[in-house]
């Protein structure tokens, strides 16, 4: 059947979108698969004790950090917590350098000084990552104050637990954000857990979602495990910030599967029960857009396996790159050192 210009250009549109569709829907899975890959084979090493840091690991969190940071401008900020590793990958940053950081090489992101939980690289707007709960919120927001005065149209992201809205500069950070009306986008992992403590013991029996709404800033609440969902939430989120409508909330409800903080597996200590966990487990991100993707034909068994093995490939070289990298020299141990 022959069509009219109008239709073709109809019909040209629609392939265009079907395609960057796909396009996003294999570098979603990708990037999760990475996260999960990396976070696997830092486990796997972790008893070597060639790195003398602490790890808190992102295994079942996948979709959170993924679908946030696949929404945001090489341009736009990230301030993340102890919990690093994802949020920096997300965000298009270099594995042999994260690597390297980890087993604090001189080659590491920010020269082996700061291991895991200080991972920082502004050249992709990774501006820092603070262990103390709560502590990289403030940062965010006098970030977007700055890019507020000098007009910089910026989004800056801090990454927070559902234990950080227990702390005062959460609180202080929301009202000044609201009432400076600035482009902040809050991402609340909320993975239940505060170290062996469920949030029913830490905090009254009233929603997450009511804590933004206090504030009066807007919010979203998302299966924090559908990475789909979470990047769809977070460009809503974005559009609403770039449209001059100050801060945004997002929650997302996940699940941590190894210990809080290291690689091992900790069910045994009985804070959590292993029914629960397998329930979580059943949600697993990145197993559940696997069998999504197969099943719309966007990936073959034989391309995931492909993929899988290129991801493999490129971790080894990353560690292999670490491993044979130089420690900083002693004599630069005080540098960038204020008192």
């Amino acid at each position: 059947m022959l069509l009219s210009k109008g239709s073709r250009s109809v019909n040209c549109l629609a392939n265009k979108l079907m395609t960057l569709e796909k396009k996003t829907s294999l570098a979603l899975y990708s990037n999760m698969l990475k996260i999960r890959l990396v976070e696997e084979e830092i486990a796997s090493r972790y008893n070597e004790q060639e790195m003398r840091c602490p790890v808190h690991l992102s295994i079942g969190q996948e979709a959170a950090a993924t679908g946030v940071g696949f929404a945001l401008t090489q341009k736009d900020k990230v301030f993340s917590t102890h919990r690093s590793h994802a949020h920096y990958l997300a965000k298009g940053g270099d594995l042999s350098k994260m690597i390297a950081e980890i087993y604090g090489r001189a080659t590491g992101c920010i020269g082996g000084r700061g291991g895991s939980m200080h991972i920082m690289d502004p050249e992709v707007g990774m501006m820092a990552s603070i262990p103390i709960v709560g502590s990289c919120i403030p940062l965010a927001i006098g970030s977007a104050l700055s890019d507020t005065l000098d007009g910089n149209p910026v989004v800056s992201v801090a990454y927070l637990g559902d234990a950080s809205i227990e702390e005062g500069v959460f609180h202080e950070s929301a009202n000044f954000a609201k009432l400076s009306n600035l482009p902040v986008l809050f991402v609340c992992e909320n993975n239940l857990y505060s170290v062996y403590t469920h949030i029913s013991e830490r905090q009254p029996p009233r929603l997450i979602t009511s804590i933004p709404e206090a504030h009066g800033i807007p919010m979203v609440h998302c299966d924090g495990n559908d990475i789909e969902a979470v990047y769809a939430s977070t460009l809503r989120a974005l559009d609403n910030i770039r449209s001059q409508n100050g801060p945004f909330f997002l929650l997302l409800d996940t699940y941590r599967w190894r210990e809080h903080c290291g690689p091992n597996f900790d069910n045994d200590l009985g804070y959590r029960s292993e029914q629960e966990f397998m329930e979580w487990k059943m949600k697993d991100p990145v197993e559940q857009y696997r069998k999504k993707l197969l099943a719309k034909k966007i990936i073959t068994k034989e391309t995931d396996l492909e993929l899988t093995d290129n991801i493999q490939k490129e971790i080894t070289v990353a560690f292999d790159f670490a491993k044979n990298s130089p420690f900083p020299e002693l004599e630069t141990a005080i540098n960038h050192v204020y008192a």
